[in-house]
C-alpha cells in the first residue's frame, strides 16, 4: 500500500512550490472547509518530529467516582508486553507525555473502559490508543480484534506508520487498511488482527463484504472524531459500525476539538465513557508588544511591509493574509523587490506543505507568507514577529479574537519578548483592531514606520 499516493493537484506548482488559483477567493464549500482539516492534521503528523509540551492541565471526568483515579510517570509502571515496551522506546518516548499519563491507565484498565479524550496534535494520543490496541490484541487468534476509523485514507496510513513503529518487536501481529484502493477478493475472511481504515470501506468489510466479524472486535477506535464528523455520512457510518460491535467492546473516542456537535456524537458512540479534557490554556499577550501601521489601501500597506522588513528580517517572521490569492500575490511582490520568502498556499500537497515548513524552521527562510488555514497548528520557536497584513475577520466580517491571539500567540513564547505588527487600511478595519484591544484589554499603540529602533530591539 506504499504506492498509495495523497491526491493529485491538477494544477502544478512553480518554482517557489506556489499554485494560485484565478478563482482563488471563492467561498470554500463544505467539503473544501473538510479537505483543509484533514490536510491539516495530516500535515502536523508530517512535521512532528517530537512531541509538543503543551502547558495545558488535564481535566478527568470518571464514570465510576469511587474507582481509584491514578496516572503514570513511566511506561513500566504500565506493565508493558517486553515487546511493546521496547517498541514505545524505539519510537523515541522516554516517558509519557500529559495525555498519555492519564489516558493509558484508563485504556489498559482491566475490565476495559471506555474514554472520550480531547487532545491536539502532537501530544502523543496516536501512540496512546495504538498502545492500547496492541495490548489487547491475542496474537494467537487470526482474525480482526481490534479496529481504528481515521477521516481520510491519508490519515489511516499516517496511524498505521505507527502501528508498525511501535509493534516492529511484535512480528506476529498484522495489520490490514481497509482503504479505497485496497481490493480483496469476495468470501475472503481477514487473518490480520488490527484493521485500520475509513468509515466507508469499514461499514462495507463488516456489513456487504464480511471481511470482518465484527462480533469479534475487542478495541474500536474513532480518531479524529472532529474531522471525521465534517462529513455526513462518516458520521452515519460510524455509528451503524458500532452498533455492530459486541456490548463488551472497548470504544475509544478522540478529538481536538470539542464542539457541541463533536460532543453529540461522541455521547452517540461511546456509552458510559470515561472523558479526558484539556483545560483551556490561558494564553498571556503580556509578553508580547503589539503595534499597528496606519495606511489608505493594499499598495500602501505593502509599502509599509517594505520599510518594516529590513528590521524584520533579523529574526523570524510570520505574515498573515485573509485569502490564498493575497498570500500569492504578497509572497510574489516581495520576491519581486528581492527578498527572500517561503509561501504556505492551501493550493500545495500536504507534503509540499510540510517541506516548506521545515525550510523555513532551519531558517533557510526567514518569512513565511500564509493564510489561517495553513498555518493552524504550526509551531516554530523561533518565530518573534508576527504581521498581520490583514486583520483576522470570521465570515460575516466581524472580529475573530481567537484567531487573533492564535496567530499572535506564535510569538513572546517560552517567556521571550515579541511583537506583533497589524495593517490598517480603512475605517472599517480600524474599527475591528478597536474591537480586539476591547475584547483583550489591551492598548495596541501606533507604530510610524520612520521610527523602526523599537523593531530591532525586540527583534534583536
Amino acid at each position: 500500500l506504499s504506492s498509495l499516493h495523497l491526491k493529485e493537484e491538477k494544477n502544478k506548482p512553480d518554482a517557489n512550490g506556489a499554485v494560485v488559483k484565478a478563482d482563488d477567493n471563492v467561498e470554500k464549500t463544505e467539503d473544501e472547509e473538510k479537505e483543509d482539516r484533514a490536510a491539516q492534521s495530516l500535515l502536523n503528523k508530517l512535521i512532528r518530529s517530537n512531541l509538543v509540551d503543551t502547558t495545558n492541565q488535564v481535566e478527568v471526568l470518571q464514570r465510576d467516582p469511587t474507582s481509584p483515579l491514578y496516572s503514570v510517570k513511566s511506561f513500566e509502571e504500565l506493565r508493558l508486553k517486553p515487546q511493546l515496551l521496547e517498541g514505545v522506546y524505539a519510537m523515541g518516548f522516554n516517558r509519557p507525555s500529559k495525555i498519555q499519563e492519564n489516558a493509558l491507565p484508563m485504556m489498559l484498565a482491566e475490565p476495559p473502559q471506555n474514554l472520550i479524550a480531547q487532545s491536539q496534535s502532537g501530544t502523543g494520543k496516536t501512540a496512546a490508543f495504538v498502545l492500547a490496541m496492541l495490548s489487547r490484541v491475542e496474537p494467537g487468534n487470526k482474525y480482526p480484534q481490534c479496529l481504528c476509523l481515521s477521516p481520510t485514507y491519508e490519515l489511516a496510513l499516517q496511524t498505521g506508520k505507527v502501528i508498525e513503529q511501535m509493534g516492529k518487536f511484535y512480528p506476529e501481529l498484522k495489520l490490514a487498511y481497509a482503504v479505497r484502493g485496497n481490493k480483496l477478493e469476495r468470501g475472503q475472511k481477514i487473518s490480520e488482527q488490527i484493521v485500520i481504515g475509513t468509515p466507508g470501506t469499514v461499514l462495507d468489510w463488516c456489513s456487504k463484504l464480511k471481511f470482518i466479524d465484527p462480533k469479534k472486535i475487542k478495541v474500536f477506535v474513532l480518531d479524529e472524531a472532529d474531522v471525521m464528523i465534517a462529513t455526513q455520512g462518516h458520521q452515519d457510518q460510524s455509528i451503524r459500525i458500532q452498533r455492530m460491535l459486541p456490548r463488551d467492546c472497548q470504544m475509544l473516542l478522540f478529538s481536538a476539538t470539542f464542539e457541541d456537535s463533536v460532543w453529540k456524537f461522541a455521547q452517540k458512540v461511546v456509552p458510559d465513557p470515561n472523558i479526558i479534557k484539556l483545560k483551556r490554556e490561558e494564553e498571556t499577550l503580556d509578553t508580547i508588544k503589539q503595534y499597528y501601521v496606519l495606511c489608505n489601501n493594499r499598495d500602501e500597506k505593502f509599502q509599509a511591509l517594505c520599510n518594516i522588513y529590513g528590521a524584520i528580517t533579523i529574526a523570524q517572521a510570520m505574515i498573515f493574509c485573509h485569502t490564498r490569492k493575497t498570500a500569492g500575490w504578497l509572497a510574489a511582490e516581495l520576491s519581486k523587490e528581492g527578498h527572500q520568502v517561503a509561501l504556505l498556499s492551501g493550493e500545495m500537497m500536504v507534503e509540499q506543505r510540510a517541506a516548506v515548513i521545515e525550510r523555513f524552521r532551519e531558517g533557510k527562510e526567514k518569512v513565511l507568507v500564509t493564510t489561517n488555514v495553513c498555518a493552524r497548528g504550526i509551531d516554530v520557536e523561533q518565530v518573534s514577529v508576527v504581521i498581520n497584513f490583514d486583520l483576522p475577520v470570521d465570515k460575516d466580517g466581524n472580529p475573530d479574537n481567537e484567531t487573533y491571539l492564535h496567530r499572535i500567540g506564535r510569538t513572546g513564547r517560552f517567556g521571550k519578548r515579541g511583537l506583533a505588527i497589524n495593517m490598517v487600511d480603512s475605517k472599517h478595519s480600524m474599527n475591528i483592531l478597536n474591537r480586539i484591544q476591547e475584547h483583550f484589554n489591551k492598548k495596541i499603540n501606533k507604530l510610524d514606520t520612520d521610527d523602526l529602533d523599537e523593531i530591532e530591539k525586540i527583534t534583536n
